[in-house]
């Protein structure tokens, strides 16, 4: 028989515990009124159907973590080129090992395939790039880095939502309270946050539950259920490395135009090799991830634009349709890499942006991420100035910013 524990022992246990979440809130600027929240919170979420067993489990103990804090604050100084970019993701021991990882599971993996329409070899570079093959699905508590980034001011909106379909995905899932997961709530071999976890992870292998943490059937179809509605087509690939014409229109580059394989063959598009492009009836859009003299031009189709919804990064898109290429047997980008490389801080992006704003051409405020309208706005300069409309910033286009900004 366990003995009762002392009622004074008890209130010492729960003046730590209050200590802790007042010392924690306050070492990072937030005011100390967590439990309060976490009352709130648990109104909402029993109000949404999960058990107040469940909540009450979740958050005993916990209190915000500072270092959530710390990296979300955190932005990394200096932006990568495509090859420094793929020099991390790409590697021949990560080649090597997703080859044997492909026979080892090819069973099961052919079977997802034909339930889903997504080829292994994808399955398997996702879950490459995700996890290193499930090495590595996170070290903080998923409950209290959710809840830490849902009382946090600056997205909690967003980070609330995910902490309720966790809490709901406990319940349902009967995943541990204490599961693991990336700082910022990504979950399981595949790094699910937990509103893609609740809407596409699947039991595949039939024991009642989805566990994309233990389970490799589950692991498996559940991204290849998300890819799926996402608009995968099974009997294509995601793009293939091109040569442009010496005379090629780079305002024609950009995910924002798609042409038939055929008009690209027109305007002198060809295979790497020199070879024509395939016939048959798809569209696809050049883009330049490392710029125009950067990198390899890459026209990509629709699995390509799949992958941005998994993650929005066109570099990161790019290393996922390699690896899985490499995987199969294919070769390297024949591009040759460039002698210097010079990425640009992200300081150095942030002033480069002003300068474009300042000159007209509007990137909104600066931020330091080179995203869609950055580029944008890059290649109206670029045209405007006479230079090859690349959309890619480079120290070059940044030193003439400035003389033009004259800032």
């Amino acid at each position: 028989m366990i003995a009762p524990v002392p009622s004074i022992c008890r209130k010492v246990g729960l003046v730590f515990l209050l200590a802790t979440f007042l010392l924690s809130s306050a070492a990072w600027g937030q005011p100390a009124d967590f439990q309060d929240w976490v009352g709130e919170l648990r109104r909402e979420a029993l109000a949404k159907g999960i058990s107040a067993t469940t909540f009450d489990r979740a958050f005993a103990g916990i209190a915000p973590i500072e270092r959530v804090i710390e990296l979300d604050r955190k932005q990394p100084e200096f932006t990568q080129t495509f090859w420094q970019y793929l020099d991390k993701r790409v590697t021949p021991e990560r080649i090597e090992r997703g080859r044997a990882q492909l026979a080892d599971h090819r069973t099961l993996l052919e079977s997802v395939s034909r339930r889903y329409g997504v080829q292994p070899r994808f399955l398997v570079a996702f879950w490459a790039l995700e996890s290193n093959f499930g090495d590595y699905t996170g070290t903080f508590p998923a409950v209290a880095a959710l809840a830490t980034l849902a009382y946090d001011e600056r997205r909690s909106s967003f980070f609330r939502q995910q902490l309720l379909a966790l809490l709901a995905i406990i319940d349902k899932d009967g995943i541990p309270v204490d599961a693991n997961s990336s700082w910022a709530g990504a979950m399981g071999q595949p790094q699910f946050i937990p509103t893609t976890y609740q809407d596409f992870a699947v039991d595949f292998d039939g024991n009642g539950k989805r566990d994309l943490w233990n389970s490799l059937a589950d692991v498996f179809a559940s991204s290849a259920n998300y890819l799926a509605s996402a608009g995968w087509q099974g009997n294509r690939t995601w793009g293939r490395e091109v040569r442009l014409p010496a005379d090629f229109d780079y305002g024609l580059t950009g995910l924002e135009i798609e042409k038939p394989l055929a008009e690209w063959q027109r305007l002198g598009v060809r295979k790497a090799d020199g070879g024509h492009l395939p016939r048959v009836d798809i569209e696809g859009s050049i883009i330049l991830p490392g710029g125009a003299t950067g990198g390899p031009a890459l026209l990509v189709y629709r699995n390509f634009r799949a992958i941005m919804i998994w993650n929005r990064s066109i570099l990161y898109a790019a290393a996922v349709g390699h690896l899985a290429d490499q995987l199969a047997g294919e070769g390297a980008f024949v591009t040759p890499r460039p002698e210097k490389e010079v990425p640009l801080s992200r300081s150095e992006v942030m002033e480069l942006q002003s300068h474009l704003n300042k000159l007209g051409f509007d990137v909104g405020t600066p931020d330091g991420i080179v995203g869609p309208n950055t580029r944008k706005a890059i290649k109206g300069f670029q045209h405007h100035a006479r230079l090859p409309a690349d959309g890619y910033p480079t120290i070059d286009l940044l030193e003439r910013l400035r003389s033009t900004d004259g800032n």
